[in-house]
């Protein structure tokens, strides 16, 4: 693909720290991407992102929806998320970008980040919303913010449905590779890199699949139970990062270094982290035969060949986790309501739908799943191009 449309570098004139924002590609004038956070964060991470966010949007475009895909952009401060100044920072960036969010940039949680965070640091930064620049191509500004919000509101079991959307997606995503290949779900194990706001809600709709996750890893290291993990009592033992409280562990499960989740005794992996967390070193140490990519980015490409000669499928995280994104549009653009059932059955349908195509293309043309979402993408961009402008 073609350079990006804007990239910038913006530096904080207290702390000296840098936070960056990727404009890939513009549809109807507008992109979309979310903002994220973590130390070591850099331009060339934050445009990779952008142009996976382009390829997202492309592929949920449906002729019949109200939602019409935006293109991609992404943001990123380096900076961990724990600092004390880290918050502060937030603010002074987004006004750094309020002309682009204003205009051209819509945003929202992503690493190191969550919904709430943004939105108090988005108005304290003197903005009207963190997705405002969308709102003049809405046919009812006021009732597609209403519904925006009360959705926020929705929460099931303890946890919030723009939580559990992408939850619910990457999921669909894991389930139907399982379903193509004639594997049962009851039974089938899964180890999770991490356990925020995707991995979390990842694992306990697995877990309420009939999957038996015995590897959840997190800030402090690698829980694990062969028997099977208490999901829902980790769940409720997490602090506001994902880390969970060690007093919570049952008798059977067992502390282990953080990289353990790796090579887990388990059918599926779920890095649901950070980026980068397979590299062409530890793609030795894993035993899987699918890894569900939750995370951006989290399977280096000189992985993929190894894993591919030993018969571990990637599904990619342009498809894998792109149900959050369009579940915000859904139900922004008013394809659904805010209610629980509905959005999770309609990311079903979408998540099912599309990975089915991906797999049906990698089979016809005798390639990888990531390989077959790229063909999808380029298949729709010039259809895109045509009937709404894209411009880069």
């Amino acid at each position: 693909m073609a350079s990006p449309l804007l990239s910038l570098t913006w530096t904080d004139h207290l702390t000296g720290r840098q936070g960056f924002l990727v404009v890939d590609r513009l549809v109807r004038g507008v992109a979309s991407g979310g903002l994220r956070m973590r130390a070591g964060c850099t331009l060339d991470e934050v445009t990779g992102l952008a142009r996976g966010m382009t390829m997202k949007e492309a592929l949920h475009y449906d002729p019949a929806g109200r939602y019409i895909p935006l293109g991609g952009a992404k943001g990123g401060i380096d900076c961990d998320p724990r600092d004390p100044e880290a918050y502060p920072l937030l603010v002074r960036y987004l006004r750094a970008m309020r002309p682009y969010i204003e205009s051209v940039w819509t945003t929202g949680e992503d690493l190191g980040l969550t919904q709430d965070l943004v939105d108090r640091a988005v108005a304290e930064a003197g903005l009207v919303s963190s997705v405002q620049a969308v709102y003049p191509l809405l046919d009812d500004e006021a009732e597609a913010r209403r519904r925006l919000r009360d959705a926020f509101a929705v929460e099931v079991d303890g946890i919030g449905l723009d939580e559990l959307a992408g939850g619910c997606g990457v999921a669909e995503a894991a389930l139907t590779a399982l379903d193509h290949a004639g594997v049962p779900h009851a039974g089938t194990r899964v180890a999770l890199q991490g356990l925020g706001t995707m991995g979390g809600a990842t694992a306990r709709f697995l877990a309420r699949s009939g999957l038996t996750v015995v590897a959840v890893a997190d800030i402090k290291g690698t829980i694990a139970n062969p028997a099977g993990l208490d999901v829902e009592a980790l769940l409720a033992a997490r602090d506001s990062h994902g880390t969970v409280d060690r007093s919570a562990l049952r008798p059977g499960d067992r502390e282990l270094p953080g990289d353990a989740w790796l090579s887990a005794d388990a059918e599926v992996l779920v890095p649901a982290a950070v980026s980068y967390a397979v590299d062409a070193g530890n793609q030795e140490r894993i035993t899987a035969r699918w890894i569900v990519e939750a995370a951006n980015m989290p399977v280096r490409p000189e992985a993929e060949p190894p894993l591919a000669a030993r018969g571990v499928t990637v599904l990619p995280d342009v498809v894998v986790n792109s149900g959050t994104n369009a579940w915000w549009w859904w139900t922004l653009f008013g394809d659904i309501g805010a209610d629980a059932e509905e959005a999770f059955a309609h990311t079903r349908r979408s998540m099912r739908s599309l990975v089915e195509r991906m797999l049906a293309r990698a089979r016809a043309d005798g390639t990888t799943p990531r390989a077959a979402a790229h063909a999808l993408v380029a298949d729709r961009l010039p259809v895109l191009a045509e009937r709404f402008g894209c411009y880069r």
